[in-house]
């Protein structure tokens, strides 16, 4: 879209995520097209309060707000992770809850069906939404790391290699990008998954995070809370390698095969159509990997000294690799692919663009 040469529009995103290293943005005439004869600068004077920045094209590859691996896409994909995160977990808080009963009292809850029956009658439809609190803000500082992270270790470990390997061991980058922003993001989910099950899972513990927080620490100590992080490294760094490692591939092989237009002449709908198609697919194979782990975590949470031995014990490993997994992989197909669709819709929001297939040429 272009606008008059006479208008000014005020700024929807805060100002820093349009900064990088080099203010080498450009204007666009209406075809477009980089206009040559002007070139205004984009950080206003102290006595102007609106400025005019170009939007970015569909399915052009000019006319990006913000540059390509500096501090400003960092911090806009750390924004991305926390929308994309924080919200899609939030919102599948009810089968999430379902999950967790299954896997800690398969007795009483011993389907989807029934174990919403069982919550609707005990708890009413407020009970649907136990734990939304420590879901939202657990989720939301994990998704800022795990996007953010993930997108500085993807660039780092490439120019490590080389641009020669970089492309030639492409899906190792990916992994090991994606592992390591887990391990950061983990930590930082931690505490808030570990009030989030106590609630979910013992009516009666507590409302919500900010009376289940200090009743947990008061009960187990600070260091309880971090007492599920091994296997929830378990759960979620191969989750996360599989989630990102396998997106990429599944997009790059969609736009070489399925889509019958390069990407960078695809409109923006169509490559966040791609972005949600890749971000499910990649999502049920993500459920299967970690849901024994998603398991143990459940219920090691759930009871207080329970050890991994307990849960093998109890749930068999048949069960452990089993028990919930159809909810589950609907549950996350259906996440990831929420997902990646609001992550990369926020980047193209801010004029990025999307993740995966052809990627644009970095600026210098």
């Amino acid at each position: 879209m272009a606008f008059p040469d006479s208008s000014t529009r005020k700024s929807l995103i805060p100002s820093f995520l349009y900064r990088g290293r080099s203010s080498n943005l450009t204007t666009l005439d209406h075809h477009g097209k980089i206009d040559s004869s002007s070139q205004p600068s984009i950080f206003p004077s102290s006595s102007t309060k609106n400025f005019l920045v170009a939007a970015p094209k569909e399915g052009s590859g000019s006319g990006y707000k913000v540059e390509m691996y500096t501090p400003a896409f960092y911090a806009a994909s750390t924004i991305g992770g926390i929308l994309s995160c924080g919200l899609t977990h939030t919102a599948v808080t009810p089968l999430d809850l379902v999950k967790c009963n299954m896997q800690i009292d398969p007795a009483k809850y011993k389907s989807i069906s029934s174990g919403f029956g069982v919550l609707l009658k005990e708890q009413g439809i407020r009970g649907f939404f136990r734990g939304w609190a420590p879901t939202l803000l657990g989720y939301s500082a994990q998704g800022a790391c795990k996007y953010g992270l993930y997108e500085y270790f993807k660039k780092y470990y490439s120019d490590v290699a080389g641009p020669e390997n970089a492309v030639k061991y492409k899906t190792l980058i990916y992994l090991a990008g994606s592992a390591s922003a887990e391990v950061i993001a983990d930590v930082a989910l931690c505490p808030f998954e570990a009030v989030k099950v106590r609630v979910q899972t013992q009516p009666g513990f507590a409302r919500g995070l900010s009376d289940g927080l200090p009743k947990f620490v008061k009960a187990e100590g600070a260091a309880g809370l971090y007492k599920g992080i091994v296997p929830l490294w378990g759960r979620q760094i191969p989750y996360t390698m599989m989630k990102f490692a396998s997106f990429e591939t599944i997009v790059e092989q969609l736009y070489k095969h399925v889509i019958p237009t390069p990407k960078d002449q695809c409109s923006n709908t169509t490559q966040l159509g791609v972005s949600f198609a890749g971000g499910y697919l990649a999502g049920i194979l993500c459920a299967v990997v970690s849901h024994p782990a998603d398991n143990l975590v459940s219920f090691l949470n759930n009871a207080k000294g329970a050890t991994v031995g307990d849960a093998v014990n109890k749930l068999g490993l048949w069960g452990i690799c089993t028990r919930g997994l159809p909810l589950r992989i609907f549950m996350i197909g259906t996440l990831t692919g929420a997902q990646w669709g609001i992550y990369d819709s926020f980047k193209v929001f801010v004029g990025l663009p999307t993740t995966g297939g052809v990627a644009p040429p970095a600026h210098k």
